[in-house]
């Protein structure tokens, strides 16, 4: 994939708390913002306990969606990326959401684990640095979450994503909008039970400085400069003065506090209390703020992906070598997949988006070898889903697992259950390839094959092997042959030509018993 000078690119921030979306422009090797839009929607306000979006949570965010594809209009689809973050994670059925939201919007919505999101924040933050290679650490409080991170240059070190957002706090501890000593004292009481797990790893990781994200933060840092304070900062001092001055109100709607948006009002004692967990918890004195966020993270690795510096890509390197994977199995597999899809690509309308995932699933195809021969496509199925990769969605890391899991024996019934309708076809035509690829290479043998030359006729795929090869590989036409009917309940008819030759009657009959 290559991106042309001055073409536009665009992320869009479906967060627990606002929606954002930044458009930039592609010019001199970087990056040149050209347009910003954001909307108050609070996702996280209309979460009820059983994992459901109210109706009128859902209207306000495809309303906003909606507005936001208008702006998207013009700019071609794959350099246009939407993550969702901690609120569609916590719904109970969030492709339903997705369906409707993807419609509204018209673009693809990712689902990111919360250590992605911190990823993506970090490399925003990263970017918005003079000196980037000094180790920092950035604290986000977003409305759902909030994510820590520790990081050097463009890599992060360490990262976290604790339960304790604007929008989630508030409604925890500050639902009516008071806030009384023995709240906030409840409320630090609690709230540090989230760091229990973390903090003795990154206190012993350390940092040189704290850099700061997001509405609230920079809320925060406006209302202390307000009070005297220096630009752009947060002291402990300054934070707790204003926790003081917010308790001696006691009403957040009585409050004035120039640097206070009305928007940001209702769920602004939830994120005064994140952040001051934070800066106890980790023993902190001064934060530093950026203007930089998660959706500039998010342009960020999108053009990375155009510059060859995919982080999925060292994903599934790192998996591979932990697992100690075959390399020269894999490559074999890998190869193969790619020369056939390249045949097909067209006629099955397959996009890079599936060119990458069958790239990152065969070289990953054999993890589960690590555990067991017996059922080894299960277990590297299990490992890609529940291990955390970087750069990945949560469709797509879905969408790797369920590569691995199919690609021999049987395809279950449910397999597909959770795939988009939108990736359906995409996907079962994807492994459609990645089987006859493994098929062709069971041997593990080294010999190259031979040119083989495929062609889609609707539901059909033709494979044409050259006269006499499949004589001397019985065990493959018996794998092709089973291939038949597993591809049959997936809706793909397997088609083998076989050219007839006299010095070898079982061509013959093969032929004439072609698939």
């Amino acid at each position: 994939m290559e991106i042309a000078n001055n073409e536009p690119l665009a992320a869009i921030d479906l967060g627990s708390n606002s929606f954002h979306m930044i458009v930039a422009r592609f010019t001199d090797g970087g990056l040149q913002v050209i347009d910003r839009l954001r909307d108050p929607v609070r996702m996280a306000a209309g979460l009820t306990a059983d994992g459901q979006l109210s109706a009128e949570i859902r209207d306000r965010a495809l309303t906003c969606l909606a507005r936001f594809g208008q702006r998207l209009r013009g700019i071609k689809r794959s350099r246009m990326r939407a993550v969702a973050t901690n609120t569609v994670r916590q719904l109970r059925n969030p492709r339903a959401f997705l369906l409707t939201a993807e419609t509204a919007l018209g673009a693809p919505i990712e689902v990111v684990s919360g250590r992605e999101e911190a990823r993506l924040i970090y490399l925003g933050v990263a970017h918005g640095l003079n000196d980037p290679q000094q180790q920092q650490l950035v604290i986000d409080v977003g409305g759902g979450s909030t994510e820590l991170i520790i990081g050097q240059g463009f890599d992060t070190l360490e990262t976290e994503s604790l339960q304790m957002g604007c929008v989630a706090t508030t409604q925890r501890f500050f639902a009516d909008g008071r806030l009384t000593r023995k709240r906030w004292q409840d409320a630090q009481l609690r709230l540090p039970i989230e760091f229990a797990p973390i903090s003795a790893a990154y206190k012993a990781r350390g940092w040189n400085r704290v850099i700061g994200s997001s509405g609230t933060i920079k809320s925060i840092s406006a209302i202390l400069h307000a009070f005297g304070g220096r630009e752009n900062e947060i002291t402990r001092a300054g934070l707790l003065e204003l926790i003081e001055r917010l308790i001696e109100v006691g009403l957040i709607s009585r409050v004035r506090l120039p640097g206070l948006s009305e928007d940001r009002r209702p769920v602004f004692l939830g994120g005064v209390a994140a952040l001051w967990t934070c800066f106890e918890a980790l023993d902190l004195e001064t934060l530093r703020v950026s203007e930089y966020a998660m959706r500039e993270g998010l342009l960020y690795d999108t053009l990375g992906r155009f510059n060859q510096q995919d982080p999925r890509e060292r994903s599934m390197l790192a998996l591979a070598k932990r697992y100690s994977v075959d390399q020269k199995q894999a490559l074999r597999v890998q190869s193969t997949a790619m020369l056939l899809f390249n045949q097909v690509s067209t006629a099955w309308r397959l996009g890079d988006e599936a060119r990458e995932m069958l790239r990152h699933a065969t070289l990953v195809h054999e993890i589960g070898l690590s555990i067991s021969h017996t059922q080894h496509h299960k277990h590297g199925a299990y490992i890609i889903a529940n291990s955390d990769l970087p750069g990945f969605s949560r469709q797509e890391q879905e969408a790797v697992a369920t590569l691995v899991r199919c690609h021999r024996r049987g395809i279950p019934e449910n397999a597909f259950a959770d795939v988009s309708p939108r990736d359906l076809d995409a996907l079962k035509r994807t492994l459609t390839l990645f089987r006859l690829a493994a098929v062709l290479h069971r041997s593990r043998a080294s010999e190259a094959l031979p040119e083989l030359l495929l062609e889609v006729a609707g539901r059909d795929l033709r494979v044409a092997f050259p006269r006499g090869w499949l004589t001397l590989r019985p065990l493959t036409w018996a794998d092709l042959r089973q291939e038949k009917d597993v591809l049959e309940g997936i809706g793909i008819r397997l088609r083998l030509r076989i050219e007839r030759d006299q010095a070898h009657p079982l061509v013959t009959e093969l032929s004439d018993r072609a698939l």
